[in-house]
């Protein structure tokens, strides 16, 4: 089967995500730049889980633009990272309402660390009906930033228990990685 309404739907929750997110971002109640002050916590949060939700977004569409047809397993596979991104909101707002704190920083690399894998799980789904000898296989290789990826967040969801500092500095340089240009895809599909 094709695979637009897969494509389409997701973008659509992909959007709504990012919107309800947004959401969460309250007016201050004072008219002078001091009011912001409080809001900084929520702010980062939405921006660092903007960032993530972007580069999901991002990488689904080279992931699929190399893709050529769907099927069951990658539809379902496909609302796996869907429900697991779905949480990112209430992670996000849950980690800046509180300013940082243990728990919540935790619970956010959760809701990081399920959508990676995931998306390693949709990424398998989809070699499986392509083959291992496809461009997309040919162009997702070992995966080592996935992977890598996985790692950090596990590490950040251990550390977040005593040190929440050092748990965002692993969520922020994972986000940072993936913010350079990633052309396998590209690379192997245009080629």
């Amino acid at each position: 089967m094709g695979k637009g309404r897969l494509e389409a739907f997701s973008d659509g929750v992909i959007a709504i995500l990012i919107t309800i997110m947004v959401l969460e971002l309250k007016v201050p109640h004072g008219a002078d730049l001091a009011a912001l002050r409080p809001l900084l916590p929520v702010f980062l949060s939405y921006l660092l889980s903007f960032l993530y939700l972007g580069i999901y977004w991002n990488n689904h569409h080279h992931l699929l633009h190399a893709a050529k047809h769907v099927s069951g397993p990658i539809l379902w596979a496909n609302l796996h990272l869907l429900f697991w991104l779905s949480l990112v909101p209430f992670a996000t707002a849950w980690m800046g309402e509180n300013h940082f704190a243990a728990i919540p920083v935790a619970l956010y690399g959760v809701s990081l660390l399920m959508p990676a894998i995931a998306y390693y799980l949709l990424t398998l789904a989809l070699i499986q009906r392509h083959g291992p000898e496809s461009h997309l296989a040919v162009a997702l290789g070992r995966d080592f930033k996935g992977k890598v990826s996985i790692l950090a967040y596990a590490l950040g969801i251990v550390a977040a228990c005593r040190l929440p500092w050092l748990a965002m500095g692993l969520y922020v340089v994972v986000a940072l990685m993936w913010l350079v240009p990633d052309r396998r895809i590209e690379g192997v599909v245009e080629g």
